[in-house]
């Protein structure tokens, strides 16, 4: 089986290096699919524009696959704005510089989210739709935002809390063998990240969004077509296995289709707007 949001088999774990690879490679080869299958990563992305401030005229854009998002917000906040996409995944910065290459606006930046390489105190905003759920060291990545914000810069986030892709997880789960999905962080454990962060009042919301899809290879293209599987080394599927997970998530069928469900976190950071 080829885990959704899988982590790395817990009898041989990687070192951070290697699991950053791993997800890097992933979303490169996803890069080409990404617009087309990632319709409900960019419905949730809706919900943070509405929380973007009037103006901004320095803004990353952290984890920002292949650039929509950056796009969006440099049309959105004008000509003096400059607008920075950061990724892991080469291959998704080469499809943002194949779309967008044109704006000038636009800068493009492989990195990892913990170690930004940008001055302190240069940014107004950051925006990140769904990426923080691969960092494993958050508090690290949220210190790293409250460094590059000027004071009284934001931060506006969405991630993803334990209880997303519940009914994948259930489908592809077998007796004495839960499906291995990646263990995501609750509101609570965000919320005293931010705060050792150096964020005073972070704001941390939760909701359920559910989707439908038509059949189980629609749903798992949904995940995998934007990188989110990360395959076991030499793991094998067979066809008993694709059988029971159908069977089990067609038990599971809504009349608008096979729901899946992600738990949306969404963190609204505010530096303090003097000096810390």
């Amino acid at each position: 089986m080829n885990d959704a949001l899988a982590r790395p088999p817990s009898a041989a774990p990687q070192a951070p290096a290697d699991w950053q690879h791993r997800v890097a490679r992933a979303f490169s080869r996803a890069a080409g699919d990404y617009a087309r299958l990632a319709t409900a990563q960019q419905a949730m992305g809706e919900a943070l524009w509405t929380r973007l401030p009037p103006r901004a005229d320095a803004v990353l854009d952290l984890g920002c696959g292949p650039g929509h998002w950056s796009a969006r917000l440099a049309e959105r906040f004008g000509d003096d704005c400059t607008v920075i996409g950061l990724d892991l995944a080469p291959g998704m910065l080469e499809a943002a510089r194949r779309v967008h290459g044109h704006e000038p606006r636009l800068h493009w930046l492989c990195a990892d989210a913990a170690a930004l390489p940008l001055p302190d105190a240069c940014l107004d905003l950051v925006v990140s739709n769904l990426a923080i759920q691969w960092c494993p060291d958050l508090t690290q990545v949220l210190a790293e935002l409250h460094r590059v914000l000027r004071p009284g810069g934001r931060a506006l986030i969405n991630t993803l809390a334990p209880g997303t892709l519940a009914e994948v997880g259930h489908a592809w789960s077998r007796p004495g063998a839960p499906a291995a999905l990646l263990p995501l962080r609750g509101r609570e454990r965000h919320r005293v990240a931010a705060r050792l962060a150096g964020f005073r009042r972070p704001e941390v919301s939760q909701a359920a969004w559910r989707f439908h899809y038509p059949d189980l290879a629609a749903v798992m293209a949904s995940i995998k077509g934007v990188g989110a599987q990360t395959a076991r080394p030499g793991a094998r599927l067979t066809r008993t296995d694709l059988a029971r997970a159908r069977r089990r998530y067609e038990a599971l069928r809504e009349p608008r289709g096979l729901p899946v469900t992600y738990q949306l976190l969404t963190l609204d950071l505010s530096r303090a707007p003097t000096c810390d």
